[in-house]
C-alpha cells in the first residue's frame, strides 16, 4: 500500500517539476510558487526512487545497464557543467576580440565618449526582423549601453513596417537607419557602424559646431581636391568630428573671424605677406589657436617668423634608415614614428605608429621667448638624421654627414603663450589624402585639432574601419593546403585502421 501510494507520489513529483518548469511562462503572475514546486517534484520523485531500490539492485548488476547509467551520468554531467558555465557567463560576462584591428570592440575614443555623456541619449533602430545587419546592430547597441555611464544610453530596435506611425515620426525612408536623439536634438544615421554612430552621438551632445578655418592662396593642400595631395579627406574626417570648415584667403579677408575655434596652415609653397603674418599674430595675441604645417627646404618666411614663438625649423629632410620601413614597403624619406612626449595630444598614441612623408625636422628656440612653454610631440628613432645636401637627395645617394642633426629628431612640437596656442608639423603630407587614413595619422591630426580647439574630451584613439585581411596564397601553398585535409590525413586514418586490424587478428 505505501509502495503504491509513493509510486503516485512519484507521478505527481514529475508533474510539479514540469509545472514549475512551466510556470514563469504560463501564469507569470505566480512565479514566485516555482521554487516550491520544484524542491517539492524532486523530493516526491526521489522517495519514489528509494522506494523501490530492492528493484533496482538487480537491474543494476547486469552490464548493458551499467553502461547505460555511465553514459546517462556522463551526459548529466556535461548538461550539468554547460549550465553551470552557461549561469556564470549570465552574471560575468567578458569578451576578447582575437581580430587584427579590434573590429568587434569599440574604440578608447567611442569607450570615453560614453562614460562622460552629458545627457540622456536613446537610439531607435529601424530593422525588418530577418534583416541581416539586425544583429549586429544590436550587439553594438549593448556594447554602447555597457559603457555608458548613468545608464544614459538606452535603445530599442523596432520593425518599421510593424510600426509604421513611428517610422513617419522619424521620417525613415529606408531599412537599417537608427536614429539618435536627447531632449533637444535628433539625428538620423543610415548605418549601424561605430565611426557613424559615435559621431552622431557627438553631434547631438555637442552644443554648437566649432569653426576651422583652412588658409589659402599659397599653394596649400586644397579643401577640394580628392586626389593623392588633396586635403578632401582631411576636411570630411574634420566634419564628421562636428567641426565646420571654411577657407580662408587671408590675403584678402585682411583678418581672422572671431568665431574661429582654429586656424590651419598646410603647406604653404609660397610667402605670406607681411600683413598675413600680421594678421596671425593679432590672432594669436588675443588668445588664437594654430596648426602650422611648414615643409622642407620652404617658407623661410615662416621659419624666421615661427621663431619668436619658440621653434626652429631646421633646414633639412629627416631620412630614416631603420629597417622597420622597408618591411611596409616605405621609403627613407618616410619616418615611422613611435615615440612620443607626454602631451595630452599624444597621450592615447602609445603603440601607435604614425607616418611623416617628407618632414623637416624642429627643434627649441634657445634661449626660448619669454613667456613661451614648447613641447616635443613626436620624434623619429635614433637611426633617423636631418639631411641638409640638397643636391645628395636629388641624387638620390643621401648619407649622413657630421653636420647633419641626428636622430631622435622631433617632427612635431607644440608652445603655448598665454591662452594662445600653436603646434608645428614638419610635413604637410602626414594629413594629405594619400596619408591621412595610413597608421595612426588620422589620429594625431584630430587629436591636434580637438586640442587646440580646446575639445580635450575628443583626444583618443577613433573607430577603425573594418577591413578583411585576404590570405593569398601561391600555387604550392594551394595544392599543400588541398593535399593535406583530403588526402594526407584521412590516408593516414586509413593507414593506421589497416595496422589496427592486423595486429589484432595477429593476436587471436
Amino acid at each position: 500500500m505505501i509502495r503504491r501510494i509513493l509510486d503516485w507520489g512519484g507521478s505527481l513529483g514529475l508533474a510539479a517539476l514540469a509545472a514549475g518548469v512551466a510556470l514563469p511562462f504560463v501564469w507569470p503572475g505566480q512565479a514566485h510558487y516555482r521554487g516550491f514546486l520544484l524542491v517539492a517534484g524532486a523530493l516526491l520523485v526521489v522517495a519514489s526512487l528509494l522506494a523501490r531500490i530492492e528493484d533496482y539492485r538487480g537491474l543494476l548488476g547486469r552490464r548493458t545497464t551499467r553502461y547505460g547509467v555511465n553514459a546517462a551520468v556522463m551526459i548529466l554531467l556535461v548538461l550539468g557543467v554547460t549550465g553551470l558555465v552557461q549561469a556564470l557567463a549570465a552574471q560575468h560576462s567578458w569578451r576578447y576580440d582575437l581580430t587584427e584591428n579590434k573590429r568587434f570592440s569599440l574604440s578608447p575614443q567611442t569607450i570615453q565618449l560614453l562614460r562622460t555623456l552629458p545627457t540622456d541619449v536613446s537610439a531607435i533602430g529601424f530593422f525588418r526582423s530577418d534583416q541581416p545587419g539586425k544583429r549586429v546592430a544590436e550587439d553594438l547597441f549593448k556594447q554602447y549601453a555597457r559603457y555608458a555611464s548613468a545608464d544614459r544610453f538606452t535603445w530599442r530596435v523596432v520593425d518599421p513596417d510593424r510600426e509604421p506611425a513611428l517610422a513617419r515620426r522619424y521620417g525613415i525612408e529606408a531599412y537599417g537607419t537608427v536614429v539618435l536623439e536627447t531632449k533637444t536634438k535628433s539625428e538620423k544615421i543610415l548605418d549601424a557602424e561605430e565611426e557613424k554612430l559615435t559621431n552622431g552621438l557627438v553631434k547631438v551632445t555637442r552644443e554648437g559646431k566649432r569653426v576651422v578655418y583652412v588658409v589659402q592662396g599659397h599653394g596649400e593642400h586644397e579643401l577640394t581636391n580628392s586626389d593623392r595631395p588633396g586635403f578632401s579627406e582631411a576636411k570630411a574626417a574634420l566634419e564628421r568630428t562636428n567641426y565646420t570648415v571654411k577657407p580662408l584667403t587671408l590675403a584678402r579677408e585682411g583678418k581672422i573671424a572671431a568665431d574661429a575655434a582654429v586656424v590651419i596652415l598646410a603647406g604653404p609653397r609660397t610667402e605670406l605677406l607681411q600683413p598675413e603674418f600680421d594678421a596671425l599674430d593679432v590672432y594669436i595675441g588675443r588668445g588664437g589657436k594654430v596648426l602650422l604645417m611648414v615643409d622642407p627646404f620652404q617658407s623661410e618666411g615662416l621659419r624666421k617668423y615661427l621663431a619668436k614663438y619658440g621653434f626652429v625649423l631646421d633646414n633639412d629632410l629627416v631620412v630614416e634608415s631603420n629597417p622597420i620601413g622597408r618591411l611596409f614597403g616605405i621609403g627613407p624619406e618616410v619616418p615611422i614614428v613611435q615615440q612620443y612626449g607626454a602631451h595630452a595630444i599624444t597621450r592615447e598614441m602609445s603603440g601607435v605608429s604614425t607616418l611623416f612623408p617628407l618632414t623637416r625636422s624642429l627643434s627649441a628656440a634657445a634661449p626660448m621667448p619669454k613667456g613661451v612653454s614648447w613641447d616635443s610631440l613626436a620624434r623619429t628613432s635614433e637611426q633617423s638624421w636631418g639631411e641638409t645636401n640638397r643636391e645628395e637627395l636629388q641624387r638620390g645617394v643621401a648619407k649622413p654627414d657630421p653636420a647633419d642633426p641626428k636622430g631622435p629628431l622631433t617632427v612635431a612640437a607644440v608652445a603655448t603663450k598665454d591662452k594662445a596656442r600653436i603646434v608645428v608639423y614638419g610635413t604637410s603630407n602626414l594629413a594629405a589624402n594619400q596619408f591621412l587614413n595610413l597608421q595612426g595619422n588620422r589620429d594625431f591630426f584630430l587629436n591636434t585639432v580637438s586640442w587646440l580647439a580646446e575639445e580635450e574630451d575628443q583626444i583618443s584613439i577613433r573607430p577603425k574601419d573594418a577591413r578583411q585581411t585576404p590570405v593569398l596564397l601561391n600555387a604550392n601553398q594551394a595544392q599543400l593546403v588541398f593535399l593535406l585535409p583530403v588526402i594526407v590525413v584521412p590516408g593516414l586514418v586509413l593507414a593506421g585502421s589497416v595496422v589496427a586490424v592486423v595486429r589484432r587478428r595477429g593476436m587471436q
